[in-house]
């Protein structure tokens, strides 16, 4: 398994089970934890994946994400909302209507 293999598998884990530790996930691709963190650090930056160290800590996506789905980027989402306030009608509504569609809507852990 290559480590872009590795890592789509990764976030296919995450996105079924919501929470796993770096541990559990080394453990099941056959790797060191080490290599784990690499692949979440390669991954950050384009998935929504949270950690929480401690007790009860671990590795997230956050609410509502889901791997069959498109979304949109922060900084694409962004651009978009900057933009909304100087459209009007039909072109407001469509570009409202793209980011309800694609936007990651984030939700705050307790």
């Amino acid at each position: 398994m290559t480590a872009s293999e590795r890592r789509l598998a990764i976030m296919e884990v995450l996105s079924l089970r919501k929470k796993e530790t770096c541990e559990n996930l080394a453990f099941e691709f056959g790797v060191s934890i080490r290599t784990i963190y690499y692949d979440l650090d390669a991954l950050t930056p384009y998935y929504p994946i949270q950690t929480q160290s401690g007790k009860g800590g671990g590795v997230y996506v956050e609410d509502g994400f889901r791997w069959d789905r498109r979304y949109l980027t922060d900084e694409q989402s962004e651009t978009l909302e900057e933009i909304l306030p100087m459209l009007s009608g039909r072109q407001a509504a469509v570009i409202r209507s793209i980011l309800d569609t694609f936007k990651l809507q984030r939700r705050k852990r307790a």
